[in-house]
């Protein structure tokens, strides 16, 4: 009790001085993410969790989730959990990846294909990142162009972007993670923020020997004047996003943008064995036409195949 009545004094000590305007008064960035998957994930698909759930130190990992059409049983498991967002893995058909990014308990709720999938165990960058550090969201200009892309950007913000004080969060900001929207995709990487020091005798130009990836600035650190090269490096993983819908509600309520060019990956593969098909129905179709041409000029003597009695009209008269 005596606690509570401390917390309690705490949260009534802040309001006055709000009413009295003796001082702004820190507003904390309470975010929480709730990271779970459905049944039937695969290996790559688990990686790619993990991975995710180690640059998330305000997420909350859970065990697999058994229902893949009441998706709405997720907003009270995030309650049970004091969590506000929810990054769901959706497996359909162990081949497909779809990734469901909600705010719970209002909404909205972004539904994405992920494809080219790459975790940081396949990718053997050389880059490498403090465990629970901050990172550094980059956004490209297209994010401001239409209504849905901001509506996603601000979803990436409150779910990538890890708080200041979090729990498990070290003080450091030492990666970035860039989002770059083309083709109608979200191109999603990671890289590290390297520092190296200049050798003396070098000139004020790039320095490129670290690993190529990213540009790299120079600049003076502070209080020692020595000057550093700034570069970056990527360390993974890297995934492609396509948008399929946005609901108003969470997990629920109307769709207000759907993406018109996207196409399932059933149907792609529909449309391919089609093909396959017709190609086949075609060589076949050919071969009758060329036999009986062939039986039309007299090429082919039936009767001899009558005499043997092995001709299939025979057999299977």
């Amino acid at each position: 009790m005596a606690a509570v009545y401390k917390s309690l004094s705490k949260g009534g000590s802040k309001g006055e001085k709000d009413t009295e305007g003796n001082g702004p008064v820190e507003r904390k960035n309470k975010q929480r993410v709730l990271i779970l998957s459905s049944r039937g994930v695969t290996y790559r698909h688990r990686h790619l969790l993990n991975d995710l759930a180690a640059m998330l130190p305000h997420g909350r990992k859970d065990v697999k989730f058994d229902s893949k059409s009441k998706l709405y049983q997720l907003n009270e498991l995030a309650e049970l959990y004091n969590c506000n967002n929810v990054l769901f893995f959706e497996a359909r058909k162990g081949k497909d990846l779809y990734m469901w990014f909600s705010k719970v308990p209002n909404g909205p709720t972004v539904k994405f294909h992920a494809q080219n999938l790459h975790t940081m165990e396949e990718l053997h960058f050389t880059g490498n990142c403090l465990k629970g550090s901050r990172p550094i969201l980059s956004f490209d200009g297209a994010f401001e162009s239409e209504p849905h892309l901001r509506v996603i950007k601000e979803i990436f913000l409150h779910i990538f972007g890890v708080p200041q004080g979090a729990r498990k969060s070290k003080p450091f900001i030492d990666h970035v993670m860039g989002f770059s929207v083309a083709d109608g995709k979200i191109w999603v990487r990671n890289y590290e923020i390297r520092e190296v020091e200049k050798v003396k005798g070098e000139d004020g130009g790039d320095n490129n020997d670290d690993a190529g990836e990213g540009k790299s600035t120079g600049r003076k650190s502070k209080g020692s004047g020595r000057d550093t090269d700034v570069s970056l490096v990527e360390i993974g993983p890297r995934f492609v996003l396509t948008p399929i819908v946005i609901q108003e509600g969470a997990f629920g309520g109307p769709i207000i943008y759907e993406n018109k060019r996207f196409i399932s990956p059933n149907q792609v593969r529909a449309d391919l064995r089609r093909a396959k098909a017709g190609r086949h129905v075609a060589r076949m179709e050919q071969q009758r036409d060329t036999l009986a041409r062939k039986r039309n000029l007299g090429l082919i003597d039936g009767q001899k195949k009558d005499q043997t009695g092995l001709d299939t009209r025979e057999l299977f008269a």
